[in-house]
């Protein structure tokens, strides 16, 4: 399919000591958080590369096989979403390239955090639970996760006390609140340390999830 990801950057001021790697939504690409970074208001913002790279373009069955930027294949729309499987773990992979990049950089894997939204949360939680490197942390947001039984035997221990923040939309009617909550309380059960808040929003990102975003990332990148 694809070897490698486009990808929207922003280069550090100063010395890159650290790199946040950013996934989109379903039919939005790399541009769609590239505002994001300012608004979070990072402590270490001159040393961190952000990267947001843009998903390859592929007919979405739910919307009537339009080509769009999808990091999968979505199949139907139930709660239970049944979705291309392994188009997420072609996803897992190319993200795993970018992370690999930015370790030939010289930039330890334990300075990189991964973030998503919707189906790029699906993709960072994903590959950051299979990870054989050691991540700084892991961030999704309004997401769900559709390799829960799949993780029970392929995650990575190298990543179990990773931190891992979760932030959903109460109003949320793309991804309900309950498909969240689910992943969050099979982390739990896994031993996982997640951090969790829910907003009366829907299927997006408000200013008060920015702010503890903003308290996340410092807490990591100090």
């Amino acid at each position: 399919m694809y070897s490698e990801l486009s990808t929207i950057e922003i280069q550090p001021k100063l010395a890159h000591k650290h790199t946040i790697i950013w996934l989109h939504g379903l039919g939005a690409d790399g541009h769609d958080f590239e505002s994001i970074a300012p608004q979070l208001h990072l402590n270490a913002e001159s040393d961190i590369h952000f990267i947001f790279p843009n998903a390859p373009i592929q007919a979405v069955t739910i919307n009537g096989g339009m080509e769009m930027r999808a990091w999968y294949d979505i199949l139907e729309m139930s709660l239970e979403r049944k979705v291309d499987v392994a188009g997420i773990y072609q996803s897992e992979k190319l993200l795993g390239r970018l992370i690999e990049r930015e370790m030939v950089k010289g930039i330890p894997s334990e300075q990189i955090l991964l973030a998503g939204f919707s189906q790029g949360g699906v993709i960072a939680l994903h590959a950051g639970l299979r990870c054989p490197y050691k991540l700084a942390g892991i961030i999704g947001l309004s997401t769900y996760l559709p390799t829960l039984e799949q993780l029970k035997k392929e995650r990575s221990p190298t990543n179990l006390s990773t931190p891992i923040f979760m932030g959903h939309g109460i109003l949320d009617s793309v991804v309900a609140i309950e498909a969240g909550k689910a992943v969050f309380n099979a982390l739990n059960d896994f031993g996982y340390h997640v951090e969790w808040h829910d907003y009366l929003m829907e299927h997006s990102v408000c200013i008060e999830e920015i702010g503890h975003l903003s308290g996340f990332i410092n807490g990591i990148f100090k």
